[in-house]
């Protein structure tokens, strides 16, 4: 609003001497870290009142596990107030508001994308918190085949939409991005590297079913201690925000020979909000944690980084700074899959991985700093893979 406000008043301000007060918003850069900036402030204020809020409004942890093992565990974080994600989500949601150019398409699509996820997880975080109000044989959330259902046609609808915003077969917002290969053949001729793979629209929306359906969930699964998801997906925003001013700038994403797409370094202002938001949440939510995310944090966090990674064709990159995310669902698959199929025998002591490791001896705190510090090795690999072509 802030943006547009400037956009709708230029001239005005030109003409009356005072636009270089504001000439500063103009600056993508700036308003990229002021939604950053705004967004942390905005949980840290509302913080609090968020959480009396649902504590009035008894939306606790029941402190229920699946497993016997957990329970302990689980029942030391009872009656602590969840759906926190609300704080996140609407922190970001205001900065974005206020702060980008809310006539890009990859902003709209990227706003719809975060309160698609987090209606999804705030209505299966209301169904398994006030089931116990609404009698024996209330429904403990949604069933995972109708989350899924969601999920699947949200990515087939944004990928579909994204996919359009290519105007040919071969455009390099269809292309399929690999390590080390170069997008261009030299930063000076701009001549695109004719090895390039392109993906086709069945392709292209599958992958990108794929991105906002895994992520959301991979997110979701490692939200299972004090911190964990929210130092992660704050460290892998930092990440995002570098690759978004790298894709949307034609001067250093030729240096880079990385794919330009244009308009999308406008999503570095989403992208430094979800950090700005994952970082004053952990505020809150740091060992012993005040609140949690829930279902309603933890998808949309999930959705919007697997969609800025479609958006910029940085899917491979975004992956490896998500590897922690990436190990958590992977241990979940791989214990299920096992279970099943050996009539009950188990690879891990619990799934996900980071209760595997609480079991084994690990601390929570332990298990999240060292999370923490995977991650920020992931994302400054993943960084320098921008260099290596």
């Amino acid at each position: 609003m802030l943006y547009a406000f400037l956009e709708l008043t230029r001239e005005w301000l030109i003409d009356h001497g005072v636009y270089f007060l504001l000439r500063v918003f103009e600056q993508l850069q700036f308003r990229a870290l002021a939604a950053a900036g705004l967004a942390f402030v905005l949980v840290l204020v509302l913080g609090k009142p968020t959480i009396r809020w649902l504590t009035r409004k008894k939306i606790g942890d029941s402190g229920l596990a699946d497993t016997e093992a957990l329970r302990a565990h689980a029942s030391s974080k009872a009656n602590v107030p969840t759906m926190g994600g609300l704080l996140i989500v609407g922190s970001i949601v205001v900065s974005v508001l206020m702060l980008a150019d809310l006539s890009q398409f990859y902003i709209q699509l990227g706003l719809i994308v975060m309160l698609w996820l987090a209606v999804l997880g705030g209505f299966d975080d209301w169904l398994k918190l006030t089931a116990k109000s609404r009698g024996t044989g209330s429904r403990q959330g949604l069933r995972a085949w109708e989350k899924l259902i969601f999920q699947l046609g949200l990515g087939l609808i944004a990928g579909w939409f994204l996919y359009r915003q290519g105007t040919s077969v071969e455009d390099v917002r269809h292309v399929l991005n690999l390590p080390f290969q170069k997008t261009y053949e030299t930063a000076a001729s701009g001549t695109l590297n004719p090895a390039l793979i392109y993906l086709s629209a069945i392709p292209f929306v599958i992958v990108s079913i794929l991105m906002l359906t895994g992520m959301s969930n991979a997110a979701n699964i490692t939200d299972g201690m004090d911190g964990l998801a929210g130092g992660i997906a704050t460290a892998v925003s930092v990440g995002l925000f570098v690759l978004t001013l790298v894709a949307g700038d034609n001067g250093m994403a030729h240096y880079l020979l990385v794919p330009h797409i244009p308009g999308s370094g406008e999503l570095a202002v989403l992208a430094g909000a979800t950090a700005g938001a994952c970082l004053g949440f952990l505020w809150w939510n740091c060992s012993p944690a005040q609140v949690f995310m829930g279902d309603t944090g933890s998808l949309a966090l999930g959705g919007v980084i697997g969609y800025i990674a479609l958006v910029t064709r940085q899917e491979i990159a975004t992956l490896l700074m998500c590897g922690v995310f990436l190990i958590e669902i992977g241990s979940v698959t791989i214990q299920v899959t096992y279970f099943r199929a050996t009539g009950g025998r188990r690879i891990f002591r619990c799934a996900p991985y980071h209760h595997h490791l609480h079991m084994g001896g690990w601390t929570e705190s332990q298990i999240v700093a060292r999370a923490w510090i995977v991650s920020l090795i992931l994302v400054v690999a993943a960084l320098a893979m921008l260099k290596v072509r």
